[in-house]
């Protein structure tokens, strides 16, 4: 076997405590990783230009040509780690710790790397903290100039096999934006802050599981959602969205670094504790202008009455910020979408599930919304979202039996419509799904419009609504439902697919380095979010940029290598033939087969 020595960057990865992670749940474990390689780890690899050496179990080598890449794709999947991880109880979270070093190495005929340069890589990653990254003296002198984040220097350091002791720096930023790049030159400035709306305006921020017992993490969000969804129903106040206000989980919070955050005056926060068959309920309602507690209050009941426990929070909310508000509104706040805990306790299950966002944790949430409409038949919202779990599926290309799977889809988003003509979730969710699964486009655009009559605070019906318009051929009048979602939920997790469906209504518009550019900071977030990679292959080709949209065409048809030129049209539902026809003419330039 031939080799050969040259200069190369090595990336060493590995999960932290593995082996306690596959001792307590092998099979989910294992699954979860192959989900984390295929939809994270991999396409980040490829954008930054890596080569996979090898996978060592729970761990991989990656080579680079500069260390500039290396170092922005160890950020990217660090930041992305950590928003995947939010939510999550301690011992469910997969963590990784990264090494980074610019060294000599040894390569065999059949690309295998080998010698020092690895090995320091390997022993970097065994003393980084959990989310960190470690970085040589030799690979920190490549980038130390162009770094806009805090570096610590660890100082001389003696690394396990390695004979002289090493200087090494650690890279530890927990929590920025995934595709937030963290170099001097490209990062971006920070926003000011968000003026006030013309009517009260309130943030809730998660509540604290004040069990002990982590597996309670997702009732305690669940009450918080509910509340949330409870006071977005009155129309005369301004609500931020749950996926924004959940930004702050786990973290000390400044009220006033929130209001500037949010766009908001008041902040309601408190705790939730579950024992046996109690639950109290602690909350307090804050003006962040003043830093005044306008009130803090103890509710206490049994689990059966958790819903009239909701509704007595949400009560003296409104009574403190609104207190004009019509009764006929209060009333209509405190309607349940279920009364069954059990179904209740299931759905919450599946919709902390599904905010994941990966293939297994679709399939567990799709098994969790099934069990809840075992034991409540009439529950819509977990009609709608076991058809979104369909929708998620369709787009992704992780359909098994697209033709079963597509009908039973559009099923439950009509079930979830005739049950839930006054729920506003379950209208979006199921209204958006039959849009993809049943291509009624027309109806799914009625259904968003009166979910927002029912509910105008709710994020989720102005985003889906402007997607629904994009593929309605009314580019235009998308934005500004995306415009309004963003304002809504101003630091949401997913402002990527907000991202995405302005980048498809550019690309329709023909403004093709507009839609590129959105496309790159949503590709930055999801490299696995195969309509994006399209929309970037697309718009570069139709901008004359061959080589970008070469780079994105083999992305993509390595996503899915099914897709053709031919059966665009049963991918995405596009009505109008202009804007077909332009995603089809930018997708061929690029390189997609006929």
């Amino acid at each position: 076997m031939t080799e050969s020595r040259k200069l190369a960057v090595i990336l060493a990865t590995d999960v932290v405590g593995f082996s306690r992670l596959t001792g307590a749940d092998e099979d989910r474990t294992l699954a979860r990783l192959r989900a984390l390689r295929s939809d994270l780890i991999d396409p980040t690899i490829a954008v930054h230009k890596g080569r996979v050496v090898k996978w060592t179990g729970d761990g991989t080598i990656v080579e680079f040509r500069s260390v500039v890449e290396a170092v922005r794709c160890g950020i990217e999947i660090q930041s992305s780690m950590t928003e995947r991880n939010a939510g999550l109880p301690p011992e469910r979270r997969i963590e990784l710790r990264i090494g980074i070093h610019l060294g000599d190495v040894v390569e065999e005929s059949d690309g295998d790397l080998m010698g020092d340069g690895v090995n320091i890589a390997a022993r970097l990653e065994g003393v980084a903290q959990p989310g960190a990254i470690c970085l040589s003296e030799d690979a920190y002198r490549q980038v130390k100039s162009r770094l806009d984040l805090a570096i610590s220097d660890l100082g001389e350091t003696k690394l396990k096999n390695i004979a002289e002791p090493m200087r090494i720096y650690s890279l530890q930023f927990g929590g920025a934006p995934a595709g937030t790049t963290a170099f001097r030159g490209t990062s971006t400035p920070a926003a000011p802050g968000l003026s006030l709306p013309n009517k009260p305006s309130i943030a809730v921020l998660p509540f604290q599981n004040m069990s002990g017992d982590p597996e309670q993490e997702y009732f305690a969000d669940g009450i918080v959602e509910d509340i949330i969804t409870a006071l977005s129903r009155f129309r005369q106040l301004f609500v931020i969205a749950r996926n924004s206000s959940f930004v702050y989980k786990g973290q000390a919070v400044d009220v006033e670094q929130v209001s500037r955050d949010l766009g908001v005056r008041y902040v309601l926060e408190g705790s939730v504790r579950k024992a046996a068959n109690r639950i109290r309920i602690t909350a307090q309602l804050i003006d962040a202008s003043t830093r005044g507690h306008l009130w803090a209050e103890r509710f206490d009941g049994e689990l059966e009455d958790i819903f009239d426990l909701q509704d007595q929070v949400t009560a003296r909310v409104v009574g403190e910020i609104a207190p004009k508000l019509e009764q006929a509104e209060i009333e209509r706040a405190k309607s349940k979408p279920t009364e069954s805990l059990d179904a209740y306790d299931y759905y919450l299950r599946g919709r902390a599930s599904l905010n994941r966002g990966t293939r297994d944790a679709t399939d567990e949430a799709l098994s969790q919304f099934y069990q809840a409409l075992q034991i409540d038949p009439n529950f819509a919202s977990a009609y709608a979202m076991a058809a979104w779990c369909h929708f998620w599926r369709k787009v992704n290309s992780w359909m098994t039996d697209r033709r079963q799977e597509m009908a039973e889809g559009a099923r439950l988003a009509r079930r979830a419509v005739e049950l839930g003509e006054d729920d506003a979730v379950a209208l979006t969710r199921s209204g958006h799904a039959l849009g993809h699964l049943a291509g009624d486009l027309d109806g799914s655009v009625a259904l968003t419009d009166k979910a927002l009559v029912l509910n105008p605070n709710l994020a989720s019906a102005w985003f889906l609504g402007g997607f629904l318009r994009v593929w309605n051929g009314a580019s235009d009048d998308a934005a500004e439902y995306f415009e309004r979602a963003m304002r809504l939920s101003p630091l949401d997790p997913e402002m990527y697919r907000m991202q995405a469906g302005m980048a498809m209504a550019h690309l329709f518009a023909g403004r093709f380095d507009t839609a590129s550019s959105l496309a790159e900071k949503a590709f930055r977030h999801l490299p696995g979010f195969l309509m994006v990679v399209g929309v970037l292959a697309a718009s570069h080709a139709l901008a004359g940029r061959q080589d970008d949209a070469h780079r994105a065409m083999n992305h993509f048809r390595q996503l899915d290598p099914t897709l053709r030129l031919r059966n665009l049209a049963d991918w995405l539902p596009i009505r109008r033939p202009k804007d077909l026809a332009t995603l089809a003419d930018g997708l061929r330039k690029a390189g997609l087969p006929d």
